[in-house]
Formats: structure tokens, sequence, C-alpha cells
């Protein structure tokens, strides 16, 4: 018995040693002579010439023949707010001491009976309750929104009576369907925002099937038993400009004055879209990029409309102040936006505040996505119909996605000091350089690598008798 376990032993320790020995050999041997046509390395310039994501896209549409529906939006490498950069304030001015105050706060509206404030300049994108996110995601949300002090977005789903009463700020997402049009719901938004379109789908609507909206969220959206639920191409038939100002109108005096806005995805004639959502009377104008993303839409749409974020906050700034309603019309802007950073840098450019969507699926599931993986996604954690929905925790959810809004505030609050500013409201364009040739000329900042030109000539007087402060220690 013992010489049979030596035996065994032996082979283990030195036997897979030969077995590899030999695999290698036989394939390698297949690999170095087969010729091309039939050699196994021809997937290498095959995926490489096809792209790995599209010979798997195209497998799926040769598998049933549907329309593909693509989730998180277009997986293009648009054109984005890296190649810029802040000027940071060492010489004069000064940075801002850490202890003091930074104010982030944010008036959405200003015209507008009731504007909406929120404490941060960031608010939570509308991401649709049963027709995306579950019910617990959705009051995960609403609760980490309420305790940083901004706003949630309803997004085009049904809207839940707990999520009503548990957020702070809520907009009311009025979109091209049947539900969510209640007087009641209207009365109780903070904002009103009639969906026009969106980054990755557009103006297009579509149709949800009742096994892909399950659960309450058929009875909260009054959808019969067998009724697919369906997203229109248009509020009204023969739709005109005239019509959707009367709904900004009439909402308005339903809502007794919050601001009434308007979502679109930003495209090639954006000036000409700005100019029609102007002559509706909206109060605000929410953009979304071409990186914005979706729970599922057709790739066509997602990876060759529309254009990217950054170009659209640039021209929208441009246009509003060329018409003169930049202090009259507030700009959102949504698409892309991942970092404290990129919306920093949304913010220098123009836009009033940022939507964040897709980065909030990531941090309010955070830990739990190893519920899911690694077999499935991590967004089967929060879509209403994820195999994982059940087991999402919204108290844990709540908190790591308020911790993640507070952190982000943090570096917001901390660029801004690192600028030598005590305001949002002092933050501009001028405080931006790239170190792309092109993006500078176009967004209309200096290229980074020119010497910089002063256009402020104020002179700095110093007082060699006053006391020189270094922390604590005063030195005279």
């Amino acid at each position: 018995m013992i010489a049979i376990l030596f035996v065994l032993f032996i082979f283990m320790l030195f036997g897979w040693r030969w077995i590899a020995k030999r695999m290698v050999k036989k394939m390698g041997k297949i690999v170095l002579t087969d010729s091309y046509q039939e050699n196994i390395i021809e997937l290498m310039p095959g995926l490489r010439h096809m792209g790995i994501q599209n010979v798997l896209e195209n497998s799926l549409r040769t598998e049933t023949g549907d329309l593909l529906h693509r989730p998180m939006g277009s997986s293009k490498k648009w054109p984005h707010f890296d190649p810029i950069t802040f000027i940071p304030a060492q010489t004069t001015p000064f940075p801002i001491d850490g202890e003091e105050d930074v104010d982030t706060k944010v008036t959405i509206g200003p015209k507008a009976k009731k504007p909406m404030e929120i404490k941060v300049p960031f608010m939570i994108s509308g991401m649709a309750y049963g027709i995306a996110l579950s019910e617990e995601v959705r009051l995960a949300l609403a609760e980490a929104a309420k305790n940083l002090g901004t706003a949630i977005n309803s997004g085009e789903g049904g809207v839940l009576p707990e999520e009503l009463d548990k957020a702070g700020k809520y907009i009311l997402q009025f979109s091209k369907t049947k539900w969510s049009k209640e007087e009641e719901l209207i009365k109780r938004a903070d904002m009103i925002e009639i969906k026009l379109g969106q980054g990755a789908l557009l103006g297009m609507g579509g149709k949800i099937s009742p096994k892909n909206l399950t659960g309450r969220a058929r009875e909260v959206m009054g959808l019969k038993e067998n009724e697919d639920a369906v997203i229109f191409e248009h509020f009204y038939e023969n739709q005109t400009l005239e019509d959707l100002k009367g709904l900004v109108e009439k909402l308005r005096n339903l809502s007794d004055g919050v601001p009434i806005g308007v979502k679109m995805g930003a495209g090639g004639k954006i000036e000409e879209d700005i100019d029609h959502v102007l002559s509706m009377g909206v109060d605000y104008i929410a953009i979304d990029g071409g990186q914005a993303a979706t729970m599922g839409a057709p790739p066509i749409l997602s990876d060759d409309f529309g254009i990217p974020t950054l170009h659209a906050v640039v021209r929208a700034v441009n246009h509003l102040e060329k018409r003169k309603m930049r202090d009259q019309v507030s700009l959102i802007v949504s698409g892309g936006m991942l970092t404290p950073g990129h919306f920093l840098k949304a913010l220098a450019l123009g836009a009033d505040a940022v939507y964040l969507g897709s980065v909030m699926l990531f941090t309010v599931s955070h830990s739990q996505t190893l519920d899911a993986l690694p077999f499935e996604p991590p967004t089967q954690v929060v879509w209403n119909h994820g195999k994982f929905r059940n087991q999402f925790k919204p108290e844990e959810g709540a908190k790591a996605a308020e911790k993640f809004l507070t952190s982000c505030t943090e570096e917001i609050e901390i660029g801004l000091r690192a600028m030598g500013k005590r305001s949002l409201k002092e933050l501009s364009k001028k405080d931006l350089v790239s170190y792309d040739q092109l993006t500078a000329q176009m967004v209309g900042i200096p290229f980074s690598f020119e010497p910089f030109e002063k256009t402020d000539k104020t002179l700095v007087k110093t007082d060699s008798k006053r006391n020189v402060v270094f922390g604590k220690i005063k030195l005279k």
C-alpha cells in the first residue's frame, strides 16, 4: 500500500510535466504546421479585423433575427473631457485654506416661480423603475440623494409612492407614456422634465412585453395582465411645437410654478433644437451626450447617432449666450460622466449641473455585485428582472451611494480650493487648458504647450510688515 502511494506521489510530482510537455508539443505542431486557412491562429487576425464585440453582437443577431438591445450605451471611444485640465492657484491667486467652506449649491430654473435648489451640482439621472431598475434600488438611490441634499429623477417608469416619501427633491420625468401623468404626482414634483429624447435612444420609443416587465411595477404603471408597456415616439398625433409649448404651460400651471424643462439627446443640429425648445418657454434644458447609457438600445442608435458630451456642452453654452438666455435657462448635462473631474469640467464649461446615471448603478450595488459575479454581469443585481434582484439590500445600497456622492463632493471642493475659489459661481472656462491642440482650439481654451496669455493686469500689492502665517505659527 505504501509503495502504491509512493508511486502515485512520484507520478503527481513529475507526471504532470510529461503530460504538459506532450500536450504543448502536439498543439505546437498543429499551430506551427497547419495552413493558415485551417489554423486556429486565423482567429487572431479575424477578431482583430472584426472586433470581439462586433463578432459577438453579430452572433446574437444571427441567433434570433430580432432587433438587438445592448445595455450600457455606446462602447465607442468618444472625444471626452480627459485632455482638459484645470489651472492651479499657486502664486496669486493662492489656494483656499482646507478648513474654509466652499459653496457648491446650485439653483435650477432661476426664473421659475419655485426654483429648485440643491446642495451639490450633480443629480441622479432618470433610470426607470420597472422598465430598468428594481424597487429596492430606486429606494436606495432616493435615500442617498436626500441625504446629500440633491435630487433624483423618476425616469420614464412608474413612480413608487414610497420613493416620493423617501426622496428629498424629486424630478418627475413626463415621458411619452400612459403612466405617471396623475395630477397628484405633478403637484408633488420639485421639477418636471418633458422627455423628448436621450443620448442612447434619441427620440425613439419602445415596447416592453409582460415577460420583461414583471412584479409590482405593472400595478404601479397601471398595466393590465397581458398588456405591453408602450413608450411612444410622440406626445400627440401630428405633434407640433405649439402642442409642446401648450404642454409646458399646462404643467407649469398644474405644478404651481416649479421649473419645467426638457431632456433631449445631443445631435448635430443642437442649436436648432435649443431654439425650438426655447420657443416652448422652458426653465431648463437637459442635454444627453453620445456617451449616455440606457438599460437597452439598438446599437445603431447608441453608436451611430448623436455627438459627444464635450461638443454638446460647449455648443449649447455658446448658443445660449448668443441668444442671451444663459442666465435665464439652466443647462444640465449628462452622458459619460464618471468621475468628479468630469463633473467639474462640465461645470467649468458652463453647465449648471450634471446628471449621473451608469456610475450610480455600480456604486449603489458596490460589493453586492459579487452576488452575480463571476458567471453573470453585475447589473443582474440592479435590474428589475435581474437574477439577483431579490438579494439586493437597500440599506447597504443607500449607504454605498451616499458615500460615493459624499466623496465626489469633497473632491469637487478640493478642486475648487486648488484653483483659489470659494464657490462654484467663480468657476469658468478661464480655469481650463488642454494638452490636445484641437480640443483647445475647439473649446476656446489655451493649448498647454504655448505660453499662457494673461488678460488680467491686476497688480498684487504686498505689505512687508504683515504677519506671515504658517499653519498655526505666526512669524513676524
